[in-house]
C-alpha cells in the first residue's frame, strides 16, 4: 500500500465518521482506481451504497450467533453469522462477532478486517475498537493496539477492560504515569477486577510506590485466592521492604498454586537458605528434567538451582547450574560487545576535552529539586550508597530512574543518523526541563532526590551539560568482586547482555573504566569517587565526606541506614537492610579456582 493510498483511506474514514458520506464515497472510489483490490475501500463503498436501505436484524437471529460464541462453539457461530452478513451487510455487530470468531481461530488478519469493518459502519462502536486492540496486541502491534483502545475509551470512557489493557500496554512500555492513570480508572469502575488490581500493583512497584503496590496485590489475591501471579508479585513487594519472611511466604503460596511457576521458584531462592532434603530444591530439579520447559523458565530455574547448591556448599554443582543459566541467557540476549564499544566512541565524539569550559557558563536558574546521581557498575554498591544518602532528612531516594536515558536516546539517535556529533544548547535545555519535570512528578517534599541508575555512567556528559548543579557520586568496587556478583545474579529485562560470559563481563568492565577515566579528564573535580571497600572500613569518615560533597549537613541517621524503611526495588533490597560489614568484596576468593578465566580476562582489559 502506497503512502498516498494510506492517506486517502485515512481521510475517507474521517469523513465517514463525521457523516460526510458522499465525500467519503468519492475518495474511496479514488482509492480503488489506484488499488483496485483494496479490501478497505471495497467494503466501505459497499457499506455506503447499502446505508440507505438498512434492514434491521431480528433479535432471535442475532441471539443464536451470540449464544454459540459465548459457549465457545466457533464453527457453529460462523455457520450462522456468515449468511447473516450477506443478508444484513450494514449490521456492525455481525462483523464484530465474525471478528471474535476469526480471532479465536488465530486468523488475526481476518479478525482485524472484520473489526475495522464494524467500526466503519458504526464509528462509535467501543466494543469493536476494544476487540481490535486485543487482536493487534496479540499480533505484536502495540502502538496500533494503543490507538484502538484509546478509540474505545473515546466513545465509552467507562470501559474497565479497555482501561486495564491500555494501562497494561503502557506498563510494558515503561510509561508508568499513563499506566497508573488508566489502571486506577479500571479498578474505580470495577472494584472486583482482580487483574486490574494486580496490574496497578505492578505499575506502582515500577514507580517505587511499594506500599501502594502491596495494597493493590492484596486486593487482587482477596478477589482471586488462586491468583498465583499476584501472590508472586506480593512477595516482590515485601522483598522491596526488606520483609524476607513475608516475601518467602507469598512466593511459597504462588508455588503451591502453580508448582511449575519458574519465576516464583527463582524469587523464593533469593530470600531463603536451602538445606539438604529441601522440597523446593527437589521441585526445581524435577522441572529442569522436563524436556518441554521453555528457555526463559529454564534460565530462571538454573539460577534458582545454583543458589540452592551454593547454600548447601556444593561448589561444583553450583557452578554447573550457574554457567548453564548464563549460557542460556547469552543465547537469548542478541548482544555483541561491539555495541558497547561503539557507544563509547560515539559519546566521546559528542563530548570533547574542551567541553567542560563551555558548560560552566549556565543561565539556568537553580533547580527546585536537586538531583544526586549515583552511578557505577551494577553490583558495585550503588544501592548501599543510595540507602545511606536517602537516610538524610533532606533526601528522597527515588531508586533506579530511567528518565534521563529515555530522554537522551531519541535525541542521540537522531544526531547519529545524520552524522552530526554535537548538541545544541536548546537540546540540553529540553533535556533539563523534561528531566526536572519528571522529578517534580514524584511529588515529594525533600529538596534532594537520588537517581540510582548505575548505567548513567554513560550519560555523565549529558548530566553535567544539562544539569550542571547536579551531584555525581561514582561508586567503585573491586573489579573481581563486582563482576562475580553480576555473574551470579539474574537481571530481568534485556539491557545487560554483557553480563552472561566472563569475557564479555571483563571487556565491558574495561569499557566502563575507560569511559570513567575520560569523564574525569574533561570534567575535573565534578565527579565524586567513593570506594565501596573504604566505606565498609571507615564508615563514618566516608559518610561525612560523601554528605559534604552533596552539600548536606551531617545527619546521624545516615550511619543507621539499615533502619531506613524506604522502598528498595533492586536486587540489593535485602542487603541494604543489614548493618555494614567488611569482607564482602573478598567473597569471590572462595571460588577463585572456578573464576580464573574471569580474573585473567580482567587483567587483560
Amino acid at each position: 500500500m502506497t503512502i498516498k493510498t494510506e492517506r486517502l483511506l485515512s481521510r475517507a474514514k474521517k469523513l465517514y465518521t463525521k457523516g460526510n458520506f458522499a465525500e467519503a464515497e468519492s475518495i474511496y472510489s479514488e482509492v480503488l482506481k489506484l488499488a483496485p483490490n483494496n479490501k478497505d475501500a471495497k467494503n466501505a463503498i459497499s457499506a455506503l451504497k447499502n446505508k440507505k436501505n438498512i434492514v434491521p436484524i431480528s433479535q432471535s437471529e442475532l441471539q443464536s450467533a451470540v449464544s454459540f460464541v459465548t459457549n465457545g462453539n466457533i464453527t457453529e457461530a460462523l455457520k450462522i453469522v456468515e449468511p447473516l452478513i450477506e443478508k444484513y451487510p450494514n449490521e456492525s455487530i455481525l462483523f464484530n462477532i465474525r471478528g471474535v470468531c476469526n480471532k479465536a481461530k488465530n486468523e488475526h488478519k481476518d479478525a482485524v478486517n472484520d473489526f475495522n469493518q464494524a467500526v466503519l459502519i458504526k464509528p462509535d462502536y467501543a466494543e469493536a475498537f476494544y476487540n481490535l486492540g486485543v487482536t493487534l496486541r496479540e499480533m505484536g502491534d502495540s502502538q496500533n493496539a494503543i490507538n484502538a483502545y484509546q478509540e474505545a475509551l473515546k466513545h465509552n470512557n467507562h470501559y474497565p477492560k479497555a482501561h486495564n489493557n491500555l494501562g497494561q500496554l503502557f506498563l510494558v512500555m515503561g510509561n508508568l504515569d499513563s499506566a497508573i492513570d488508566h489502571l486506577e480508572w479500571a479498578v474505580a469502575l470495577q472494584p472486583e477486577f482482580a487483574d486490574a488490581h494486580n496490574n496497578l500493583g505492578s505499575a506502582y512497584l515500577g514507580n517505587n510506590r511499594v506500599s501502594d503496590a502491596i495494597e493493590s496485590y492484596k486486593k487482587a489475591v482477596a478477589l482471586n485466592p488462586n491468583f498465583s501471579i499476584s501472590f508472586n508479585n506480593l512477595g516482590i513487594g515485601y522483598q522491596s521492604l526488606g520483609e524476607e519472611a513475608l516475601a518467602a511466604e507469598n512466593f511459597e503460596k504462588a508455588i503451591t498454586l502453580n508448582p511449575n511457576y519458574a519465576t516464583a521458584h527463582h524469587n523464593l531462592s533469593v530470600v531463603k537458605r536451602y538445606k539438604s532434603g529441601d522440597l523446593q530444591f527437589a521441585q526445581i530439579e524435577s522441572l529442569l528434567s522436563q524436556k518441554d520447559i521453555g528457555q526463559p523458565d529454564r534460565i530462571l530455574l538454573n539460577f534458582a538451582l545454583a543458589k540452592a547448591h551454593e547454600d548447601m556448599g556444593n561448589n561444583k554443582d553450583f557452578f554447573r547450574a550457574l554457567n548453564e543459566a548464563n549460557n542460556l541467557r547469552k543465547e537469548t540476549s542478541n548482544y555483541s560487545i561491539d555495541k558497547s564499544e561503539n557507544h563509547n566512541q560515539i559519546v566521546k565524539k559528542f563530548f570533547k576535552k574542551n567541553t567542560s569550559k563551555k558548560e560552566k557558563k549556565s543561565a539556568n536558574k537553580p533547580a527546585e529539586k536537586r538531583p544526586i546521581f549515583i552511578l557505577g557498575m551494577p553490583r558495585s554498591g550503588t544501592s548501599l550508597i543510595e540507602q545511606i544518602i536517602s537516610s538524610h532528612s533532606e533526601v528522597y531516594g527515588a531508586g533506579e530512574l530511567r528518565n534521563l536515558t529515555n530522554l537522551i536516546t531519541p535525541i542521540l539517535q537522531n544526531h547519529i543518523d545524520s552524522e552530526k556529533f554535537s548538541l545544541s544548547s536548546s537540546e540540553f535545555s529540553s533535556i533539563r526541563k523534561d528531566y526536572l519535570a519528571s522529578l517534580m512528578k514524584l511529588n515529594v517534599s525533600e529538596t534532594f532526590i537520588t537517581d540510582k541508575w548505575p548505567l548513567n555512567f554513560r550519560n555523565i556528559g549529558f548530566i553535567l551539560s544539562a544539569l550542571p548543579e547536579a551531584k555525581i557520586v561514582h561508586v567503585r568496587r573491586d573489579a573481581r568482586a563486582t563482576c562475580w556478583s553480576i555473574y551470579k545474579n539474574f537481571f530481568s529485562g534485556q539491557g545487560n547482555g554483557w553480563a552472561y560470559s566472563f569475557d564479555d563481563l571483563a571487556k565491558f568492565y574495561g569499557l566502563y573504566d575507560e569511559l570513567m577515566s575520560y569523564w574525569h579528564q574533561i570534567y575535573p573535580n565534578q565527579i565524586y569517587d567513593i570506594s565501596y571497600e573504604e566505606l565498609t572500613t571507615n564508615q563514618e569518615k566516608e559518610t561525612r565526606d560523601l554528605l559534604d560533597y552533596c552539600n548536606l549537613d551531617w545527619d546521624h541517621n545516615c550511619l543507621k541506614f539499615y533502619e531506613n524503611k524506604r522502598d528498595v526495588n533492586t536486587a540489593s533490597a535485602l542487603q541494604v537492610r543489614k548493618k555494614m560489614y567488611q569482607g564482602s568484596s573478598d567473597a569471590w576468593k572462595k571460588y577463585e579456582k572456578f573464576l580464573e578465566p574471569l580474573v585473567k580476562s580482567l587483567k587483560e582489559y
